[in-house]
């Protein structure tokens, strides 16, 4: 069994051509790309590390890595993301990214221990499995080895303002791109973090003010949050 929604994969598969359009359905991510990508650099400074991107779709993020000087493969189970990345990187001339279609679980199985870096961005909400694919980075990166995830809290707040306020009032985000139920809390990731052998390092909220259209970086985790952690050495 791949541990993914098909579903899921097929309405991003939907939107692949719209990935590198920064007005379109894909908007957040790149307003909120620079700042994880800074936060990345703050506690891992990627010059020269290799780095897998789990759940890259098109790729945003694995480009940026990349040209901040990483050695990157992007991976996902959406067939149309990745070609669309691969374009990108292609018209783009980015140097030191591929993408693959793999799931994260074989690809841990081929390469444990090969990466001095895993990020996993706003993909957990879209897995049936998260533990899995938790358990799964922290297989693929080195010991001592930085492993990054971003997903949304559970609670009225998150439901209100990720999903009513930014798919339905703001229309930020296309109806349907996520499932409360799915979503999950910090303490319930900090413990698959745990479970799989990471050391939660660091934490940060992501927040987005309506009235100026920003996101930021801060200590609110009560909707957007990402977690640093490491492998034991």
């Amino acid at each position: 069994m791949i541990n993914a929604d098909p579903q899921e994969l097929a309405k991003f598969g939907e939107l692949a051509h719209r990935w590198w359009d920064p007005e379109s359905d894909f908007k957040p991510l790149h307003d909120i790309n620079p700042l994880r990508l800074a936060w990345i650099q703050q506690l891992c400074p990627l010059a020269g590390k290799r780095v897998v991107d789990v759940g890259c779709g098109g790729g945003i993020l694995s480009d940026s890595m990349a040209r901040a000087g990483a050695r990157v493969l992007g991976i996902d189970l959406s067939t149309k993301p990745l070609r669309v990345a691969e374009l990108h990187a292609m018209e783009a001339g980015t140097e030191g990214v591929e993408y693959r279609e793999i799931a994260v679980e074989a690809l841990a199985a081929e390469q444990p221990g090969a990466f001095d870096a895993v990020t996993c961005m706003e993909m957990l909400e879209h897995v049936p499995d998260p533990a899995s694919v938790v358990r799964a980075c922290a297989t693929l990166v080195k010991p001592g080895g930085w492993v990054f995830l971003s997903t949304l809290n559970r609670n009225a707040k998150a439901f209100l303002l990720a999903i009513v306020g930014a798919e339905y009032v703001l229309r930020m985000l296309p109806k349907g791109t996520h499932e409360y139920a799915r979503f999950l809390k910090p303490s319930e990731l900090a413990q698959f973090c745990r479970d799989a052998g990471l050391e939660l390092e660091a934490s940060r909220g992501l927040s987005y003010n309506p009235l100026t259209q920003r996101y930021s970086l801060g200590s609110d985790t009560d909707v957007n949050y990402l977690l640093a952690c490491r492998r034991a050495p």
